[in-house]
């Protein structure tokens, strides 16, 4: 009897020292987890408080997150816009550029990446690293040039200079897609060509179909690049009736220091509900799509 109560108790203190031991660790890493995405939230968080704040409030009580009283006439004053123009026309502007943008990038990405996993033509290798090496050059290296083109074909003050670069896809969704292809293997191909059916054909009803995480994770990154892009509508855009949600909230500051804060950080609030929908819809998607292909090839 006091042999089994013995070999009980060992048991229970056994079976207790891994769950001290890691209790501690347990707690820390938590902790850390929680200290460190609450400072990587406190900006967003910050600026949701903000929208709700009083213009005086806003920067006499900077560290609070909850506002003393709700402003809601903030997001009705911010959605006037400027010069006659209300933020319903940005907003339509900035979904016309992103939506197009996207699918224009994504679609071109595709089939660029097909060629380069499944057709063989010279100097494909070549082409492909040449292609690669893109992705290290800075957009701004490509300004100049590209502004002297689009002006001598008239293409100033429209949106032809930032959607027609993007029918010629994107180095990192090709790259991205085509490590994903080349792990189809390629008796899908050839069973495709005994039947009958065309390169088209294997592109649009294999490659397409098995290759959708890639898609979808390209999509969710074009989506967000084009909907945050300021740089380039700055530079094509003059007309204030085709400006953009980024471009809509720099003009809305006034130079002259009579901004109304409240009313920017309402219509920035708004400015990110697309992308945080997309990215909590989508959000499986991105972390499929880049793993599986990075095991690719």
């Amino acid at each position: 009897m006091n042999r089994m109560r013995t070999t009980t108790l060992e048991m229970k203190s056994t079976s207790l020292k891994p769950w001290t031991k890691t209790l501690p660790q347990d707690i820390l890493y938590h902790g850390s987890i929680w200290v460190f995405g609450f400072l990587m939230m406190y900006p967003i968080l910050w600026l949701v408080a903000s929208s709700f704040k009083a213009p005086h409030e806003i920067w006499t009580n900077v560290t609070s997150l909850w506002p003393k009283q709700l402003m809601f006439e903030n997001y009705a004053n911010g959605w006037k816009g400027f010069g006659g123009i209300t933020f319903a026309t940005f907003f339509k502007n900035s979904f016309f550029y992103t939506g197009v943008g996207t699918i224009a990038q994504v679609a071109s990405s595709a089939v660029v990446a097909y060629a380069f996993a499944r057709i063989q033509f010279i100097g494909r290798k070549v082409w492909f690293m040449l292609m690669l090496l893109t992705i290290m050059l800075p957009q701004q290296v490509l300004l100049i040039p590209q502004y002297i083109m689009f002006s001598k074909l008239g293409w100033l003050n429209s949106f032809k200079p930032l959607l027609i670069p993007r029918f010629f896809g994107h180095p990192f969704f090709i790259f991205l897609m085509v490590q994903f292809m080349r792990g189809i293997p390629k008796e899908l191909d050839e069973a495709a060509k005994i039947d009958g059916c065309s390169k088209a054909g294997i592109f649009f009803q294999i490659m397409l179909p098995l290759i959708q995480p890639a898609l979808i994770t390209s999509a969710i990154f074009s989506f967000y690049w084009t909907w945050s892009e300021f740089l380039t509508p700055l530079i094509y855009l003059n007309d204030p009736r085709l400006y953009t949600i980024s471009m809509a909230l720099r003009t809305f500051a006034d130079p002259s220091g009579q901004t109304d804060w409240g009313a920017i950080f309402a219509m920035s609030t708004l400015s990110l509900l697309p992308v945080f929908l997309i990215f909590i819809l989508f959000q499986k998607y991105i972390v499929e799509g880049i793993s599986t292909s990075g095991l690719k090839g």
